[in-house]
């Protein structure tokens, strides 16, 4: 699921240990799988040997096999689901896919609960950051072997990445979002500036803020700066900024920690020049969402949840990145996950993925829900665009970052690296310590994590 706050002390949901990405239920918008808080195409179609796009795998089981799915969509979300997995059911006689809402703060607890009686579902639909959990739960098969390989070519390459464990594919995406910029086009006329004419780089951003506050007396650019209960909110906004400078969170194998260097630095200064000069005040993350501040790194769920009432004039463009650096976001989302309870419920669920991963299924779901689509060639596509481009214009710079997306390392110990870093590198933000201390502190931090497992 994705990270939300959608106010000044809003409270993350327990259950999501400090991950980002999932996709809600407002309307069909990708945001929150709670009530709190991610086409037509050139390319294969997703079923092996399938003439239709819109069929089942010719690989199906030839004999009927029952597949149970899990996930923690609800709402608008969850209908949509059911009514393509109805459809699914309804393309073929061999398989029948029967859903099951899990409340998210309850997912991980109840398939730890079930692995230990050995009734664990056939496929888990959960946040892109639990498969390295859950993939301690139970024996996940490999999907690599079980999916047309087209289908695999065709995803996001950040995304399949982060289902490669142990050699094996463990999981899929079903859904994407990532962050980028949003800003109040009321407040930049009245600082003078072009509301056409969003910033692309640091500098600009950090000028337009200071504009902004200059001009209105709100703080220009939201940061958030605290840690709060999991960490994850400043650590994957960090994140974005880190990559974008040319560094990275963890080494490749995730056994140390990888951002005490010039780039890690030259991120976290970004930020604190942006708090010193009173643009970003520290501990003011909501400013934006309530229309008092000017602009935050906002993810993609909120122009669908903002779509059939917007609280004001807003746009949105590509997170902007240092002249000398490189663009990038972070990416969130659902992934598939298939125990391996039998081969025949292996390849049963293999199948309906396949189909769910069509490219015509793609453009249906990412359509009707707002979520970002996981293929490359939807995202890119003429038709899939097009709806964007007449319904959803405003998602068109999110669909545009697919191709610069970062996933998070895919590691179990997640969760708890985040809330570590996040709790040295709010000292710096809160002016306690220097930038060079709590790099150093966080590294030292994260590595002791990593070393007690």
């Amino acid at each position: 699921m994705h990270w939300k706050a959608r106010t000044v002390g809003a409270v993350v949901m327990a259950g999501i240990l400090a991950v980002t990405g999932c996709a809600s239920s407002t309307n069909g918008a990708a945001g929150s799988s709670t009530a709190k808080d991610s086409n037509s195409s050139s390319s294969p179609a997703g079923g092996s040997g399938s003439s239709n796009p819109g069929s089942s795998s010719s690989d199906a089981p030839a004999e009927h096999v029952d597949v149970t799915v899990w996930h923690y969509w609800d709402g608008a979300n969850a209908d949509t689901f059911d009514a393509m997995v109805k459809e699914y059911n309804a393309s073929q006689s061999n398989v029948t896919v029967t859903t099951s809402n899990v409340p998210n703060a309850d997912f991980l607890t109840k398939l730890r609960a079930s692995a230990t009686s050995k009734t664990l579902p056939d496929i888990a639909i959960g946040d892109l950051v639990w498969v390295p959990q859950i993939n301690q739960i139970g024996t996940l098969a490999d999907l690599s072997g079980l999916m047309p390989a087209d289908t695999l070519k065709d995803i996001n390459p950040a995304l399949t990445s982060f289902g490669k464990i142990d050699g094996k594919q463990v999981s899929v995406p079903v859904s994407a979002n990532n962050l980028a910029y949003m800003y109040n086009k009321t407040l930049f006329k009245q600082a003078g500036l072009d509301p056409e004419k969003p910033p692309t780089t640091w500098a600009e951003l950090e000028a337009d803020a200071k504009q902004i506050l200059a001009k209105t007396g709100k703080p220009g650019y939201d940061l958030f700066t605290q840690a709060g209960d999991n960490g994850e909110g400043l650590t994957w906004n960090f994140q974005v900024n880190l990559w974008q400078a040319g560094g990275e969170f963890l080494t490749p194998d995730n056994s140390a920690a990888a951002f005490n260097t010039p780039a890690g630095k030259k991120a976290a200064q970004f930020w604190m020049d942006l708090i010193n000069s009173g643009a970003s005040p520290y501990g003011k993350w909501g400013e934006f969402e309530k229309g008092q501040g000017g602009s935050a790194q906002e993810g993609s769920w909120m122009v669908g949840i903002w779509a059939p009432d917007p609280p004001f004039d807003f746009g949105v463009a590509k997170a902007p990145y240092p002249a000398d650096g490189k663009p990038a976001t972070n990416l969130g989302g659902e992934q598939a996950m298939v125990f391996n309870n039998s081969d025949a419920k292996a390849k049963a669920a293999a199948d309906f993925l396949t189909w769910f991963l069509n490219p015509t299924q793609v453009t249906k779901w990412s359509e009707a829900t707002g979520m970002l689509p996981v293929l490359n060639s939807v995202a890119t596509g003429s038709d899939y665009l097009g709806w964007v481009d007449s319904k959803q214009p405003r998602l068109r710079p999110f669909v545009e970052q697919m191709a610069d997306a970062h996933a998070r390392p895919n590691t179990p110990l997640y969760p708890k690296i985040s809330f570590a870093f996040a709790k040295e590198m709010e000292k710096a933000f809160a002016g306690q310590v220097s930038v060079d201390a709590a790099l150093a502190n966080a590294e030292k931090a994260v590595n002791a994590v990593i070393a007690g497992g």
